[in-house]
Formats: C-alpha cells, sequence, structure tokens
C-alpha cells in the first residue's frame, strides 16, 4: 500500500485514496513505445519554498521564537459562498502585514511544477467544481471524489501555511481551511449527493490526519443568511453557480454554526460579524488587537516540537504519508495498473521526472546531490 504525492498527482495503490487520481481518458499502453524525450526543470517555485531545512538549522540557532511577533498566528476567514472572504482576507493581510492563501482548487499543486500552468484534470482526479455544480447527483461518484480531494489539497495548502508560519515567523491568512471543509461533505450527503459509505469513509480519513496539524489561532466567520447568500450568487452571475440549490445554502450555514463554530471555539478565538452588506473591516481589526488566545494549542509549543513539526511540515511525501489508509471504497479506490500508467504519462511531460537542479538533459550535476 503506497502513495505519494507528485506534482498535481496523488498516487496509491490498493487504498480509499488512489481513486481521487481517477480517469476515464484513454492512456498509452504501451509506454516504452512513447518518443524520447528531454525532461526540463520548471523555474517556478517547489512546494518547499526555503532552502532545505534540518537539525542542522536548529542547531545553528533557526528557532520560532527568535522570528514569532505579535501577528505571528494563523488566521481563517470562513462563511457561506460569495459573502466576501476574499476581499475581507486580502485586505486584513494587507493591513496585518500577513501573508494571504487564497482558497484551493483542484490544480492547487500544478503551480509548484513544470510551467505552473493547470494540468489536464486527469491528473487531478478527473474532478472540477464546473461538474459538481453541473451534476451533483452524478452515479459515478464525482462528487465524493471532488470533496475528497478538496479536502487533501485544503490540508496541504494548511500545511503550508504553518510551514510559513513556523520558518519565517509571518502570520497567515486563509480563505477556508481543511478544519471546516466537512461542512461541504455534510450538504453533500443531505442533499443526497454521496452514499453512506462515501460519507464515513470521508470521516475516517479525517480522524485519521486532522489532529496532526494545529488548529488556527483566529476564524473571522461572516455571517449572511442563506436567502441572502442566493441573491450575492445571482448578483455575481457565475454561470455554473447558478443553479445552487438553497437548501445546500442552508445546510452549509448548519453545519458551520451548529458544528464547525462551536467546536473550534473550544481551542480557536472566534470572531462572528453580519456580513449581509458586508461590515467595517477597522472594527475587525480593533477586535483582534483584542484577542488573547490563551485557550490555543499553540501555547503549549516550543522551539523544539515547533522544530520537528518543521521538519514533517516541509516534506510533502511525508505529509501525504498520512493519507496512506487501506481502505476500499468503489467512487474512490483506483487499480494498481492504471495508477503506473497514469504516473508514467505524468512523469513523461515537461518538468516533472527530475527535481530543479538534478535533471541531466539540461546539463545539471547530480553527482554529491541529496
Amino acid at each position: 500500500m503506497t502513495m505519494a504525492v507528485q506534482g498535481g498527482l496523488l498516487f496509491r495503490a490498493g487504498g480509499g485514496l488512489a481513486r481521487v487520481c481517477r480517469f476515464k481518458a484513454a492512456l498509452p499502453t504501451n509506454m516504452a513505445a512513447a518518443p524520447s524525450l528531454k525532461f526540463h526543470t520548471s523555474p517556478v517555485a517547489s512546494y518547499r519554498k526555503e532552502e532545505r531545512y534540518s537539525w542542522f538549522n536548529y542547531v545553528l540557532g533557526d528557532w520560532f521564537s527568535r522570528k514569532e511577533n505579535e501577528r505571528s498566528k494563523i488566521f481563517v476567514i470562513d462563511g457561506n459562498l460569495a459573502v466576501g472572504k476574499t476581499t475581507l482576507g486580502k485586505t486584513l493581510a494587507e493591513k496585518l502585514d500577513m501573508k494571504y492563501f487564497p482558497e484551493v482548487d483542484v490544480h492547487y499543486f500544478d503551480r509548484f511544477e513544470g510551467d505552473g500552468l493547470p494540468m489536464d484534470k486527469k491528473f487531478s482526479g478527473n474532478v472540477s467544481l464546473e461538474q459538481f455544480y453541473k451534476d451533483p447527483s452524478d452515479p459515478d461518484g464525482h462528487s465524493i471524489r471532488f470533496q475528497m480531494i478538496m479536502f487533501v489539497l485544503r490540508y496541504f495548502q494548511y500545511c503550508e501555511a504553518m510551514n510559513h508560519l513556523i520558518s519565517t515567523g509571518q502570520g497567515v491568512i486563509l480563505d477556508r481551511s481543511v478544519h471546516s471543509d466537512f461542512v461541504f461533505l455534510e450538504a453533500m450527503y443531505k442533499e443526497r449527493y454521496i452514499k453512506k459509505h462515501c460519507y464515513d469513509y470521508y470521516y475516517m480519513v479525517k480522524e485519521e490526519v486532522i489532529n496532526k496539524i494545529l488548529p488556527p489561532h483566529l476564524v473571522i466567520y461572516l455571517d449572511v443568511p442563506p436567502e441572502e447568500v442566493q441573491k450575492k450568487i445571482e448578483k455575481r452571475g457565475i454561470q455554473m453557480e447558478k443553479d445552487i440549490p438553497l437548501t445546500y445554502l442552508e445546510t452549509l450555514d448548519e453545519a458551520y454554526k451548529n458544528d464547525f463554530l462551536k467546536n473550534y471555539s473550544k481551542w480557536s478565538e472566534v470572531l462572528t460579524y453580519d456580513w449581509t452588506n458586508y461590515g467595517d473591516t477597522e472594527l475587525i481589526l480593533e477586535d483582534i488587537n483584542a484577542l488573547t488566545y490563551e485557550n490555543s494549542p499553540w501555547n503549549k509549543e516550543e522551539d523544539k516540537s515547533l522544530h520537528h513539526r518543521r521538519r514533517i511540515l516541509h516534506d510533502p511525501y511525508r505529509v501525504g504519508s498520512w493519507f496512506n489508509i487501506p481502505e476500499y471504497i468503489p467512487e474512490v479506490t483506483l487499480n494498481a495498473v492504471d495508477i503506473i500508467n497514469l504516473r508514467e504519462e505524468h512523469k513523461n511531460l515537461p518538468g516533472r521526472r527530475f527535481a530543479p537542479g538534478f535533471n541531466p538533459d539540461v546539463g545539471d550535476r547530480v553527482w554529491f546531490k541529496w
């Protein structure tokens, strides 16, 4: 049972997450017959934007406490669809000198390798938000595959955000996060877009991995009644969103308020604002300045424990191994032969076979590198 993360591709043989990469397009059956290609590495930054980090950095005094300041926090902007999370997140990030992380999409990994452009969707699980909105009840199981890959990608983004905070001391603001991802699953299940065994599988994976990361210091929830959310969706005019049922928006609202906010208020600060007609950013800044974060699990972390976290978060392959859960789910699991074929096709794309600096085809010297 193996799982690896390579560019935008999650590989796993025999287990549930393998078919997160499910695809239907015909793949070449004789990869050896493919024409010889030169593989070029890309100037696009990798997932690990910093230099290689090890215990040696820690011994030399590369400690979080020496970079920490009052804004060394993780903030998450949450709320229903089309309520203004992106605008508020960018504004707060600019005013607080924090790094802004936009909401992930299925092409999250693509920007780190190759030319940085979105790849064919078969390398991202053959799923898309457009397809979900077009046919959420697709009997093929598209909805659960889409939600599983969104959970995985939000998880990786949150790990990237944690790594940035620990490595640089600069605080981060995320547009949604993996911690609230389950509200979409709840809405899908209530609308009968997914089956019970898929619902249970999601929570099995979530329980396995969610406690390996720390919660955000602060959740800012933008509260808008579902009826008003529907009006905002109509106003912004994105075609694929026009048929989202009100009941779906209502379930998102209920899951946020009755589950996510209620539970996360035990260890994260929670600020809730009526955002029906938007609100006062300066008031939010005043409220942020008054917070104490006294219940945050981050308070128990020390330089040594954060050093160990950083070494793990620095390595996406190690993070990916946490999802190696042996479970067969027909809608999600892909057979090993198809994985091998898809993996080979992916590796034959320019910039995907070798890491930057390790490509002999372009003259890189690979001896004595590790």
